[in-house]
This record gives C-alpha cells, sequence and structure tokens, in this order.
C-alpha cells in the first residue's frame, strides 16, 4: 500500500487537545500504528509456519461451484482418475463434474426423507453421511428422520434399500466410521437410537456378526480404519484409530490417550457364550508423539492417512498422524505398519503379570480355528499393551510441529524432474486454508518445509472434507457452501524469476523459458535445484534482479511509511538507509509489511532506502526508494485533500490488520 503523503501524519508531540478531526484522524492513526507494532511484538511465528500465502482464484468457471445453498453436514466421494466428486448433503447428493477444458457443473439427486412425522424440524431432515462405491453405482445412506437407511444410485435412477442400521448414523452430529472390505462391512455406529450408547466396533456385514467388549474403550472417538492384508491370509488384520478418556486421573495427565487397535479379520469369535460373538482378537497401544527438546507432547489425534510402500510392502507403509495438545498447537508423527504390527505381535500386557496363554492374546489363528476361552478373557480384562508405538526414525520425534491448529491430512508421494522422490503433505488448518509441505522421501535426517499456505475458497470457510486424486493430480475440497478443485502443481504463485520459483522449494515446480511451471507442463526437461539450503544457486543468474526505483519528493519536518509487504514469512525484512539498518522485521512479525516510520524527515533523512529479504544465504532486494525534497509551496497546495484521502485509507485498513492479528 502507498504511504500516506508527507506531513500529513503529522503526529508530533502530545498536546492537551486535538482540535481538528484531521489532528483526531492522525492520533488514531498513530495509536493504531503502535496497536499493530504491540500485536507483532507480542506473538511468534516459528519457521514451521509456512513461507508464502496465496488465494487460488482458480481459472473462471472451471475449479470453484457452490452448493446454491448452505450444507452444514456434508460427506465428500471422490475415485481417483475421474472427474466427477460427490458430496452428499441435506435431502440431496450433489454430483459436481470439473472436465478438463469445460466449465464446471453440478446436477442434485433429492433423496428426502421417508418417515412420515418426526419430533421436530430437525429430525424430519436425511442427513447423507456415507457415499461408497458398489458395483455399478454408488451407495447413499442417511440419517433418515432417525431411521437411517440406504439408497443405491445408479445413473440417474435411485432406488430406496430400506432401513440400514449401522450404515448411517441417528444424527449427523455423532462420531460415526464405516468400513468396507469386498462383501464384509464393519462399523463403529450403535444399531439402536435408546439402548447400546456404549461405542463399539462391529462387523455388521459377513460370516459372523462382531463387536468389541464394552470394556476395552472408554468414550472412544473413532479416526480412520483399514485392512491391512498380510503375508498370510488368515493373519490379515484390522487396525484402527481412535482417540479414548485417559484412564489416568491425574490432574496433571492430559485428558485423551491417541490409540492403535488390531483386530483380526478371519476372528470367527470365540468358544464361551461370553465371547461367542465378542471380537477374541482385540488389543490396543498407545501412539506416542511427543518432542523430547521442547518437552512438547501432543495427545489428541485429529487424523490419520495411510501411504502405501511403493513395492507393495504392507510393513513399509508409511501412517501419517495429526495431532494437537490444549493449547491447539500440532504435531505430525509418522508411523510404519511394519512396527505397529511388531508392538502387537511382541509386548506384554499392561497390567498382566502372569505367562501369557497359548495362543497368546492377539494371535491370529490359520484354518478359521476359534479363540480358546482362556486367551479371551486375558485379552478381555487386560486389552493394552505395554509397549507403545513411536514414530519412525532414529530419534522417534515428531515429522515437524507447529503453532497452527491442523484437521485433516493427505499425502501425495511424487517425483521431481530429477527423479527424487518427495512427501508432499496437504494440511488443513482451523482458519479454512491448507498448508503443502514437504518431506524428502529418500534423504535422512532432511528439513521439512512448509512451503505455502492455500486459501481454496473465493470467501474464507472451513474445510469440511478434502480428497487427494493422484491421478489429475487434483485436490477436490469443499466448505458448507462449495467445492474447489485445487492443483497440486500451483507455480504460478511463485514470484521473483527465477530465484524466487526455486527459493519456493516446490518439487512439481521449475523454471523453464523465464516462468515458473509444472514439471508436467512442459515436454523438455526444467530447472529445478530442491536443495534446501541454497536452492537460488541453480539459476543461470547467480544474483536476483534488483527491485525498480521509486521515487517520493516530500517536504522538510514532515513524517512518512516506508512499507515493504513481507511476502516470505522465513526471511527477514530490513529497511537500509546508507549503510546502516533503519528497520528489521523477523520472521515472527506478524504485520503482512514491515513499515518505516520516519517521525521527522531532515536533511539526514533523504536519499535511498532500500528493503531488502534475507534468507538463510539468499539476499533479495525487495524494494527501492528515493526520498527527494519538495517546495513546501507545492505541498501546502497539494496538503489538504492528500492527507483526508491517504489518512482515511491507512484508517479503514489499519483495523482489519490488527483484527486479524488478534484473532489469528
Amino acid at each position: 500500500m502507498t504511504p500516506p503523503p508527507s506531513r500529513c501524519t503529522a503526529l508530533g508531540a502530545p498536546r492537551a487537545r486535538v482540535s481538528s478531526p484531521l489532528a483526531r484522524s492522525r492520533f488514531l492513526l498513530r495509536l493504531l500504528l503502535q496497536l499493530v507494532w504491540t500485536a507483532a511484538a507480542s506473538q511468534g511465528h516459528p519457521k514451521s509456519g509456512p513461507r508464502i500465502s496465496a488465494v487460488w482464484k482458480g481459472h473462471a468457471g472451471q475449479d470453484h461451484v457452490d452448493f446454491g445453498s448452505t450444507e452444514p453436514h456434508t460427506v465428500l466421494f471422490h475415485e481417483p482418475g475421474s472427474s466427477s466428486v460427490w458430496v452428499g448433503g441435506r435431502n440431496r447428493v450433489y454430483v459436481f463434474d470439473f472436465s478438463k477444458g469445460r466449465n464446471a457443473s453440478v446436477r442434485t439427486v433429492n433423496i428426502g426423507s421417508t418417515k412420515g412425522s418426526c419430533r421436530d424440524k430437525q429430525d424430519c431432515g436425511n442427513y447423507i453421511t456415507l457415499l461408497e462405491k458398489q458395483n455399478e453405482g454408488l451407495l447413499a445412506c442417511g440419517t433418515n428422520a432417525r431411521r437411517p437407511s440406504c439408497w443405491i444410485l445408479v445413473n440417474n435412477s435411485v432406488e430406496f434399500l430400506g432401513e440400514r442400521k449401522g450404515y448411517a448414523p441417528f444424527s449427523p452430529d455423532e462420531n460415526s466410521l464405516v468400513l468396507f472390505d469386498g462383501d464384509e462391512v464393519y462399523s463403529t455406529i450403535r444399531k439402536q437410537e435408546y439402548n447400546g450408547k456404549i461405542p463399539r466396533f462391529r462387523r455388521i456385514k459377513g460370516e459372523i456378526e462382531l463387536y468389541t467388549s464394552d470394556t476395552v474403550m472408554q468414550n472412544p472417538q473413532f479416526i480412520k480404519a483399514t485392512i491391512v492384508h498380510q503375508d498370510q491370509a488368515y493373519d490379515d488384520k484390522i487396525y484402527y484409530f481412535f482417540r479414548e478418556d485417559n484412564p489416568d486421573k491425574n490432574p496433571e495427565a492430559p485428558l485423551n490417550v491417541s490409540r492403535v487397535a488390531q483386530l483380526c479379520r478371519g476372528d470367527q469369535g470365540g468358544e464361551s457364550s461370553l465371547s461367542v460373538s465378542k471380537w477374541n482378537t482385540f488389543l490396543k497401544a498407545m501412539l506416542v508423539c511427543s518432542d523430547a527438546a521442547t518437552n512438547r507432547n501432543f495427545n489428541r489425534l485429529q487424523d490419520v492417512f495411510l501411504l502405501p510402500d511403493p513395492n507393495g510392502q504392507w510393513k513399509d507403509t508409511r501412517v501419517y498422524g495429526v495431532f494437537s495438545n490444549p493449547w491447539n498447537y500440532s504435531a505430525v508423527c509418522v508411523y510404519s505398519l511394519g512396527d505397529i504390527d511388531k508392538v502387537f505381535c511382541t509386548s506384554s500386557l499392561k497390567g498382566y503379570h502372569s505367562s501369557l496363554p497359548n495362543p497368546r492374546p492377539g494371535k491370529c489363528l490359520p484354518d478359521r480355528q476359534p479363540i480358546p476361552t482362556e486367551t479371551f478373557q486375558v485379552a478381555d480384562s487386560h486389552p493394552e499393551v505395554v509397549q507403545r508405538v513411536e514414530p519412525m526414525g532414529p530419534l522417534k520425534t515428531p515429522l515437524f510441529h507447529s503453532k497452527y491448529h491442523y484437521q485433516k491430512v493427505v499425502v501425495h508421494r511424487m517425483h521431481a524432474s530429477n527423479g527424487e522422490t518427495f512427501h508432499v503433505l496437504y494440511l488443513t488448518t482451523d482458519k479454512g486454508t491448507i498448508h503443502k509441505v514437504v518431506e524428502p522421501g529418500e534423504r535422512e535426517h532432511s528439513l521439512v518445509f512448509n512451503i505455502l499456505e492455500i486459501q481454496p475458497f473465493r470467501h474464507a470457510a472451513a474445510i469440511q472434507a478434502i480428497s487427494l486424486d493422484a491421478d489429475r493430480r487434483k485436490l477436490y475440497v469443499n466448505s458448507q457452501w462449495e467445492v474447489s478443485q485445487v492443483p497440486l502443481d500451483l507455480c504460478e504463485v511463485y514470484t521473483g524469476g527465477c530465484h524466487g520459483c526455486l527459493m519456493a522449494r516446490d518439487p512439481y515446480c521449475g523454471w523453464y523459458q523465464d516462468r515458473c511451471v509444472s514439471i508436467y507442463s512442459s515436454q523438455e526437461p526444467v530447472l529445478q535445484s530442491i536443495s534446501p539450503v541454497e536452492p537460488h544457486k541453480g539459476c543461470p543468474n547467480p544474483k536476483p534482479e534488483q527491485a525498480p526505483l521509486q521515487k517520493v519528493s516530500l517536504a522538510q519536518n514532515s513524517r512518512y511509511y516506508l512499507s515493504c509487504p513481507m511476502e516470505s514469512r522465513h526471511a527477514t525484512y530490513s529497511w537500509r538507509h546508507e549503510n546502516s539498518v533503519e528497520q528489521s522485521c523477523e520472521p515472527s512479525h506478524q504485520s503482512p509489511s514491515c513499515i518505516l516510520f520516519i517521525e521527522n524527515l531532515t536533511d539526514l533523512h533523504y536519499g535511498h532506502y532500500y528493503c531488502e529479504a534475507q534468507e538463510d544465504s539468499y539476499l533479495r532486494e525487495a524494494q527501492h526508494w528515493e526520498l527527494l525534497r519538495e517546495d513546501s509551496a507545492m505541498t501546502s497546495q497539494l496538503l489538504g485533500h492528500a492527507c483526508t484521502v491517504a489518512t482515511s485509507l491507512w484508517l479503514g485498513v489499519l483495523p482489519t490488520l490488527i483484527l486479524g492479528l488478534l484473532v489469528h
């Protein structure tokens, strides 16, 4: 923003009275600036925050589509490689088409409640909570006015399948998880509205319906479930991730504990009347996500994403967990399925001090053998293993942690133009943005870099769902108002020529023919330097371009502001005059600009001012101003109008800026 003209901000020494409206405006302006600086100094912004921020405006008509109404509860389904996105809402399913090169479109499939009467208007709705591919159609299940039911959608037809307990909750607010595997269905949804309030993990469709004992979990909140096909079919496992109330009631203990549980997919129940309908192979382990160096513990599991091994080795599947703590700081910890399996196979049981029975609790048996009663009783009374599941790596610490509150995560394994592998994390925040974090996939002890914050919607809103399509290289996200398609290779947001392109450290992007382009859009090799230390040195020109000179004429004894936008939140910005640094703004500076305030212009203040951005070894000239002497007569003629316009503009912008800082 252009600073106010000279002498417009004549906010000199305090006076007994502030008589004119302009003087009062000047006084308020100075107060607001002081508040900005105070807010900036009071808040930290670690380098784990995003380097730059961008709003994804998309291509006109192609990347954003509105629902046409507000949808407070949604579920999103997308099949990789398809241009269609299905979103379940209230009494309808939206079908979005994001075909390449054409305007996006939406059609709706109405699926209203089949119940004739209900207790109140809120209960009358049919909130779609499950969308799942079924043969040639799409299975849609919803609350159906508190009578959970399902429909099958084939082409343009809708067929009612009747009530289906366990496929949808009674209310859209309930925590629910449904897992499909061939003809088998697993669910955490209670079957009765007023009975069975203790949450269970069930097999609701398959050979034998089973459920977990009521004592093995304490008020669980289910996050994710998956089936792992191991080396022997009888050894196939179900792993599900959840958090539950901490049994340790010490006031200093965290309220929640994060867990992973295991079940044998071939579990046939037990031999006794107490175990015949229960899972007999249930065990649970604690997920640890803490940083001993900073003494920070992250106990509340928010989301889980499983990244399969490219060579098909199930043990090398990476499990990305997003955790938070009571202060809403977040951490990402990465585990391997092999380590999780080893914990369950080798650890002793918490609180059990006798010899373990044979077969040991949690062991999967071949040939559909039932679990002996003694083994079930030991596991049922001591379901937690002693050994905890720790993150991968020699230090057993988080991949990174941040002051941002992350809620969901998806991960893309990609190869840069030189063949190097990267894992790119897309994390949604409680502010409705997406952070793009790059993890080198092959180098040990490499730096993880938060390269970009993306605003995916036309209007800022909370992100309800996110889906990654590696085939189309797109993210699909929705709020309660719209669905957006966001490219993974978002390269046009990187400015600053070759140096700015390479300093972004984005493995999807490179420098080609004087532009920062996607590596997928060019048939020729693009220039990439993914070195985390000095990527800019890969550019042909060793020095970045100089900023264009801007001149302004000012009168003596006036006040002036020089404002330099802080594009990179990982750089230190400094205003330099002659050989002296007049103002320095660290990465923790919360204002979007580094402002140099000149209180009273004297002969010493005229001359050249350079705003320089220092980011590790990379030094860039961001702005170059020359302050010239102005004839005071000309100044007096222009002062009235210029003061009014400039001061009004600043007074309108700064309160918004301060509000943003205070709620950040």
